[in-house]
């Protein structure tokens, strides 16, 4: 299991250029409507989202392909570099966000959960629903107790979009 407060900044730096190739490509098989296919093994691969959301200081539209977890018809999801994520910063600013689920593109309004009761349940459920990452990332879920979980999860950000009532989900 790997140990992210352990590693160098030049590995923390690698870990994200890894991620930023791969949200190209997410983002890219997303646009041809092949989000189900890509959601095909949740456990081993994640599930995936793009959150479409504006630049806090550009104005700009940005997509960002982030792993989540529906839960009770709600949608979260994790900033694993912590606080300095550039669209975590983004949402925060401008939290009217859309996102396109499998299920089709859905508009939301964005919130930190960060300090909820139920943090450490919530983000069980999304680093399950990341597959490969929470391992890559040092959180396997499987392995680590509540109080391991809320250690090393201590600097995420967990992130609650609250679907437009015509856009919800269904309640599991």
């Amino acid at each position: 299991m790997l140990d992210t407060p352990n590693y160098t900044p030049e590995q923390l730096n690698g870990l994200r250029r890894f991620f930023h190739v791969m949200n190209h490509f997410m983002v890219f098989m997303l646009r041809l409507g092949l989000g189900r296919m890509c959601e095909w093994w949740p456990e081993g691969f994640g599930r995936i989202m793009v959150i479409e959301h504006r630049g806090r200081r550009s104005g700009r539209h940005y997509t960002t392909p982030v792993n989540y977890a529906p839960v009770n018809g709600d949608v979260y999801c994790l900033a694993g570099f912590g606080p300095r994520t550039d669209w975590y910063r983004n949402i925060l600013a401008d939290p009217n966000v859309r996102l396109w689920l499998p299920q089709g593109k859905r508009s939301a309004h964005a919130s930190d959960a960060s300090d909820s009761p139920q943090r450490v349940h919530l983000m069980r459920q999304v680093i399950i629903g990341s597959g490969f990452a929470g391992p890559l990332m040092g959180v396997d879920q499987r392995k680590l107790s509540d109080e391991q979980l809320d250690t090393l999860t201590r600097d995420y950000r967990l992130v609650h979009f609250e679907l437009e009532a015509s856009d919800a989900l269904p309640r599991v």
